[in-house]
């Protein structure tokens, strides 16, 4: 009843037909009603779409259009008003609805469905009405289809899964970056949920600017097929658009303007089973066969590295002989032998009475050599350097295994809620292996942990040949070379495994809360490398493991609250790049004075006489040319990467802290490398061609990682325009071919820093 109790509308019923447009005018005492018979057949599938216009303005009451199917009832209001954020509301006088398709069992069938036409206006209201079949209803493979969209015009077409096809990609560009839209995959049945307001509510779903893709699985689908849903949003905030203000006020109706879009909607077969297994195969394949190269390579020098052995003892032996500066007694090397036999408590750290009596002469002579820094015991330094390794091994599983079950949680929540917007895949190129969406970026981590363990491996073999060399009391083992600890080696192969695992958690959903998963072990790997360099020649003052480490949690923090407080914000750059600065003035005079100064309240005094007596009093230049000139470059590259933040305060302040720690680590090796040529060392072909190798393949690998398929710092349609297809295999994506360089670059690098004995 529309009026009142006792009074009924005038209701008149018409027959009618397709493609004609019916012009009427409805009012609260006569309501219309069209009946329209359709048939449909089962080898054929067909759309039908209804389009309403209302000629009235200012109306104070809507139209109400109700579609009843056999199976289904659709309703709406015209003019049809959807709401944005902060409750703005937009009114469309112009509305297009596709109806579901009726499902039939016969090969032919007529099916009636009526719309009716209400109000509650008394007032008179003109409006427009036309119901046509939609002949491109369904979707073919590979070939493209283009229409147009707005907020109050979905669309929705249909797709069938052809035979032997389990798995397609659909595709949907448009040129135009704004209005915002949103594609959605939805199970055939009825409602469809195709406006701005009800699109999440089934399905998957993700918004989108100009690109789109979303990987649909036949066995999610028990009827086969599909309908892809277009919706343009009433704003484009979701998609990073600006986001107009308006003064809000009770029901005030704000004009949206001209949203219409052109959008081209192609679905495509995606890979089958053989492209999945040839991509694991190649995977395997290429880091297996750097197991294989170091077999051949350790089967290859086995015997020139024993001859090499026999001619430096014999060497050696002969400069003994002959009374050179190496004179050890035989009572000394005897002793080294049972010291080294003998167990060490942890309360040996440090406790070498002799150092503390010369070693401010030892380490500020001009020319040293690493002998003179070997001052400390092997056993207690052996000790102290296997800390760094069960550290990082705890860090390790106290850190992996929330990862793990945070990243679990998240893949969880994008299948059951289909909100494909949470993890920033490149949709274009991601394949699904069961629950995981892009199973290629997580396959292709394999290589850091396959490398990683094979220089544990690598590093293992050379601690047991040096503790055998140790006990047959081998004077090349205890008199020559860098004195060898493997501690800090264990701990940078563990680091580039958990790289391998946390990235692979990470990219099980890439998004802005857990992109420190992907960098934290880079900063451990970053510093263990420099604290390595260092260790090499200066094995008796390096850092502790548990300052070390604390450092590199210091790092992390600031990482974190880069991330989450750094963008746009003013103050954090500041106090930042201070923080930066200072610590960099700190550590260039830590390695200046190598570890002879005291931060106290007499610092300031002490710097104020250095430099009256050292550039005022009589200008003299430092005692330690080379090492001033590294510093001096170091502050130079840190102060400038400072200003950088300052000024740009780049976004990704993750990335930007791990290029700081790359820079400062890639001038600490090159400043290795120049001192060892000037001090007359000789860099042997195996290092050398592990050198240029490496380097070459970094060079490659940076390339790859800046093509930027996706980026966490824009919204989740903005990233999606990066997308690009596979370009290996049509398995990996340049991110992918970056992890496979990245880790074998890596791996290259340990062995130049540390296993090549450069």
């Amino acid at each position: 009843r529309w009026i009142s109790v006792g009074e009924t509308p005038n209701v008149v019923q018409k027959d009618a037909e397709f493609d004609v447009t019916y012009n009427d005018t409805v009012t609260s005492e006569n309501q219309t009603i069209y009946a329209f018979n359709h048939t449909i057949s089962r080898n054929k599938t067909e759309g039908v779409r209804v389009t309403v216009d209302v000629l009235s303005q200012n109306l104070k009451s809507p139209i109400l259009f109700v579609v009843r199917q056999q199976q289904a009832v659709l309703s709406f209001q015209v003019p049809l008003i959807l709401r944005g954020l902060y409750q703005r509301k937009y009114p469309y006088n112009h509305v297009g609805r596709t109806l579901c398709q009726p499902p039939t069992r016969a090969i032919s069938e007529t099916q009636h469905f009526f719309i009716d036409v209400s109000t509650l206006s008394s007032q008179g209201t003109n409006y427009q009405l036309r119901v046509s079949r939609v002949e491109s209803f369904t979707l073919q493979t590979d070939k493209k289809f283009s229409f147009t969209a707005s907020p109050s015009q979905p669309q929705y077409f249909k797709y069938i899964f052809p035979e032997g096809v389990d798995t397609v990609i659909v595709k949907v560009n448009s040129d135009k970056t704004f209005p915002c839209s949103v594609m959605s995959i939805q199970d055939i049945q009825c409602p469809v949920f195709d406006l701005d307001n009800n699109v999440a509510f089934l399905g998957m779903y993700q918004t989108m600017t100009k690109k789109g893709a979303i990987t649909v699985q036949k066995k999610d689908f028990p009827s086969n097929s599909f309908y892809v849903v277009l919706v343009v949003k009433t704003e484009d905030e979701a998609c990073g658009g600006p986001l107009l203000y308006y003064p809000l006020r009770p029901d005030e109706l704000i004009n949206a303007g001209n949203r219409s879009k052109i959008l081209d909607v192609m679905v495509s077969q995606a890979i089958n089973l053989e492209v999945y297994v040839m991509g694991m195969l190649f995977c395997m394949g290429i880091f297996l066969s750097f197991y294989l190269l170091t077999l051949l390579v350790a089967w290859w020098g086995k015997k020139k590295i024993l001859r090499y052995i026999v001619s430096r003892v014999n060497h050696f032996s002969s400069t003994v002989d002959n009374g050179s500066t190496l004179k050890r007694s035989l009572e000394s090397v005897g002793r080294s032998r049972q010291e080294s036999l003998s167990s060490v408590e942890e309360d040996d750290y440090d406790t070498l009475d002799d150092i503390n009596s010369d070693k401010n002469i030892v380490r500020t002579k001009k020319f040293l050599c690493v002998s003179d820094l070997a001052r400390k015991d092997k056993r207690v330094l052996s000790k102290k350097y296997q800390i760094y390794f069960w550290n990082i091994a705890t860090i390790a599983v106290f850190y992996a295994l929330p990862v793990i079950q945070l990243v679990i949680t998240y893949q969880t929540v994008v299948n059951v809620t289909g909100n494909q917007d949470i993890c920033y895949y490149n949709f274009l190129c991601a394949h699904p292996l069961g629950a995981l969406s892009a199973f290629n970026n997580i396959l292709s981590n394999l290589g850091y942990v396959m490398l990683g363990l094979l220089f544990l491996l690598i590093v293992l073999k050379r601690d047991i040949v040096h503790n055998r060399a140790m006990v047959r009391n081998d004077v090349s083992a205890l008199e020559c070379g860098i004195p060898k600890h493997f501690g800090l080696f264990y701990a940078m192969g563990t680091a580039l495994m958990m790289e391998g695992l946390l990235s692979a958690c990470y990219h099980v959903c890439p998004n802005y809360t857990n992109f420190q998963f992907d960098t934290s072990f880079m900063y451990m790997i970053a510093g263990l490398c420099m604290l390595k360099l260092y260790q090499k020649r200066h094995p008796d003052i390096n850092a502790s493991a548990y300052t070390a480490y604390a450092c590199l949690a210091a790092v992390i923090f600031f990482s974190v609250l880069g991330v989450v407080f750094g963008k746009g914000n003013t103050v954090f750059w500041i106090i930042f790049s201070v923080i930066h600065i200072l610590a960099t003035m700190l550590l260039s005079t830590q390695l200046y004075y190598m570890g002879r100064w005291r931060l106290d309240a007499g610092v300031l005094r002490r710097i104020v006489y250095i430099i009256y007596t050292d550039c005022i009093r009589q200008c003299s230049g430092p005692m330690y040319i080379d090492r001033m000139v590294l510093l001096v470059m170091g502050n130079i590259v840190n102060w400038s990467l400072a200003a950088y933040g300052l000024i740009e305060r780049p976004n990704d302040f993750a990335s930007y802290l791990l290029a700081i720690a790359i820079c400062n680590l890639l001038l600490y090796f090159a400043f290795y490398i120049i001192m060892k040529l000037r001090s007359g060392e000789r860099i042997k072909c195996l290092p050398l061609v592990c050198i240029l190798f490496t380097a070459v393949v970094w060079g490659f690998a940076l390339y790859f990682f800046f093509q930027g398929l996706s980026t966490w710092q824009k919204t989740p349609a903005e990233s999606r325009e990066h997308n690009r297809d596979c370009i290996l295999l049509m398995f990996f994506d340049d991110h992918d071919i970056w992890h496979f360089l990245s880790s074998i670059a890596m791996f290259g690098s340990f062995l130049v820093t540390n296993i090549c004995n450069t």
